[in-house]
């Protein structure tokens, strides 16, 4: 079953009843957060039928019964700053049964397999860039080369080259576009769509068993999602298409708009295609993060990954 996403921007109280979340929302100039004021206001969801949450709004409340029961369900449930821009990410820790062993499974894993694990994620990003750009009608020979090409650990560093050149390419040459988290928009659209999709990661990996701290490439001691990272990097061209067709569409992308908002926040919903069958973008990871629980336990060598897939008709 495709999971909900399930957005909150406005001042709320949640809570759960009967299995379901219910919503009440408050009145923006309410200073007196009273039950008969907020009672006819009260919507319910299926907490079952939840996959993520985002909270975006500091007069947000949410009931500890709650929190438990969305986490048993493996909602994986999304915080944002003053910003709006998703801050932090709360997910089950225990939701995989054989999480001990896949656990000291992923630990144990080798230098070169986390190399060669490295080298299919990073042919598999590059690849999806070239197949995005196609889309764009862009030129891609340079890519679809360089994926070939990639080596055991990516030693070359053609992910930076790749890179470079599909940002030069992807949006319109007017734009002069640079990648950075805190430059000029569209960074804004792609920081949001990032975040949306490092969660959905996130919760797969968790779903596998395993740790999203514990990296195969990224290291760093400051980031709690080194793995989620990792897994992340070829799923990332689903989301610069989104904003790429934004942009192309002429919507203003200068601010996070409630619209620009609604196209990212169907992240985990998109169709993309994977062993041949198009999935929900939530189903392919969870099938990614599988298809890694099994290389660390050596059932297999080999990762599981989309290709961009787009129909062949005018942009």
């Amino acid at each position: 079953m495709i999971k909900r996403t399930i957005y909150i921007g406005n001042p709320a109280y949640l809570s759960k009843k009967n299995d379901q979340l219910i919503i009440n929302f408050i009145e923006k100039d309410s200073k007196d957060v009273s039950e008969d004021r907020i009672e006819n206001k009260a919507q319910s969801i299926p907490i079952e039928d939840i996959g993520f949450l985002i909270l975006d709004n500091f007069q947000i409340t949410v009931t500890q019964s709650l929190l438990i029961s969305l986490l048993e369900n493996n909602c994986a449930i999304v915080t944002c700053n003053d910003k709006h821009m998703p801050k932090g990410l709360f997910f089950n820790l225990e939701h995989n049964i054989e999480q001990s062993q896949h656990f000291q499974e992923q630990v144990n894993a080798s230098e070169p397999l986390k190399k060669q694990l490295w080298q299919q994620t990073i042919k598999a990003k590059i690849l999806n860039q070239a197949l995005v750009l196609d889309k764009y009608k862009k030129p891609s020979d340079n890519l679809k080369k360089w994926a070939r090409e990639v080596k055991s650990g990516d030693t070359s560093n053609l992910e930076a080259r790749a890179s470079y050149y599909y940002w030069k390419k992807l949006f319109p040459e007017d734009l002069n576009f640079v990648r950075d988290r805190e430059g000029y928009p569209p960074n804004n659209l792609l920081n949001y769509g990032y975040a949306i999709l490092r969660s959905v990661v996130a919760r797969g990996l968790v779903a596998s068993g395993l740790l999203p701290t514990l990296g195969i490439h990224h290291h760093s001691k400051y980031n709690a999602f080194c793995l989620a990272d990792d897994i992340m990097e070829p799923y990332r061209p689903f989301v610069d298409d989104i904003v790429a067709t934004i942009i192309y569409n002429g919507e203003d992308f200068t601010e996070l708009s409630k619209s620009i908002k609604q196209q990212l926040l169907q992240i985990p919903a998109i169709d993309v295609r994977i062993e041949n069958q198009t999935r929900p973008l939530m189903i392919a990871v969870q099938r990614t993060t599988s298809s890694l629980a099994s290389c660390f336990s050596g059932e297999t060598k080999k990762l599981i990954y989309p290709i961009f897939h787009y129909e062949n008709k005018s942009i």
